[in-house]
């Protein structure tokens, strides 16, 4: 039976023996679903989904390298890598799920009804995602060394924040275009054709859980060395569980039905001319 190893004599870097079965039926679900998304988004050519498929790949890392970490508690490298790996899948998922909005804003042509532009949309959200994404992986990075685990707290905590304000901002945006567009299609009749509602049921349903789960691990580093970090059930229960909820229901209302209604590849031009507003003035994007 493994126990508790001390790194290089010194520190313990896990509280607990991480629980073998937990990580190997994890790394099993995440395995499956991330091969369905990835089989799905092939299929579809759904390409602005390509950051949800990186998510998966990165909880299956991270939990596979819990398994190793069973049979070394002392070891730093698999530790590193699932605290990486396991911070940073919600920055990715949140990525796409900015896409899938802006998709689903041109599909109905509802851009008056949106507080951003779909192409602003998409720039403003995935580069507060992309900031996110560089300050949690620096301050993830930080932790798992002893010397240096508070200041990686403290970029971590930061991170989160970041990440949380963003995320409400999003969900913000989402609710005032459904609550506007719905008046409209009252009114008018239009965009009936289009499953505009089954889009936003879908980050209705997904974007609660990444925030839930980013407000937990704020909370667990905020907490420092408290019970968050004493016990694994947390993690598994706000970390692991929402996050493989997210892949189940966002595979459940894939937003292939708006690859029709507009193009795949406008949100990818969008993040890959992020850094030449210049030309983007001349580029109009269809819807």
């Amino acid at each position: 039976m493994p126990t508790l190893e001390m790194y290089e004599g010194k520190v313990y870097l896990w509280h607990y023996v991480p629980s073998l079965p937990a990580a190997i039926a994890f790394t099993a679900l995440f395995s499956l679903i991330t091969t369905v998304h990835t089989w799905k988004m092939i299929k579809e050519k759904m390409w602005f989904c390509i950051p949800f498929v990186v998510g998966g790949i990165f909880e299956v890392i991270g939990y596979i390298a819990r398994v190793a970490s069973y049979y070394s508690t002392g070891t730093l490298g698999p530790y590193l890598i699932q605290s990486i790996f396991l911070v940073l899948p919600p920055v990715f998922f949140a990525a796409s799920l900015y896409m899938v909005f802006s998709h689903c804003i041109r599909a109905v042509h509802g851009e008056t009804f949106s507080l951003l532009s779909p192409r602003w949309t998409t720039i403003v959200f995935v580069s507060g995602d992309w900031a996110c994404l560089n300050i949690q992986g620096g301050g993830a990075g930080m932790v798992s060394h002893p010397e240096k685990a508070h200041i990686g707290n403290a970029i971590v905590v930061a991170g989160l924040g970041v990440q949380i304000i963003v995320f409400i901002a999003f969900m913000v945006c989402c609710v005032s275009f459904n609550i506007r567009f719905r008046a409209h299609v009252a009114e008018t009749g239009a965009a009936r054709d289009v499953p505009w509602q089954a889009c936003l049921s879908m980050l209705y349903a997904t974007s609660p859980a990444i925030l839930v789960r980013n407000i937990y691990r704020m909370v667990e580093f905020i907490m420092g060395s408290g019970y968050l970090f004493d016990n694994e059930w947390p993690t598994y229960a706000f970390d692991g569980a929402l996050m493989l909820l997210v892949m189940i229901g966002f595979f459940i209302w894939y937003p292939s039905q708006l690859k029709s209604r507009g193009s795949t590849t406008d949100s990818m031009i969008e993040l890959t001319s992020e850094g030449a507003h210049s030309a983007e003035h001349s580029r109009t994007v269809k819807p």
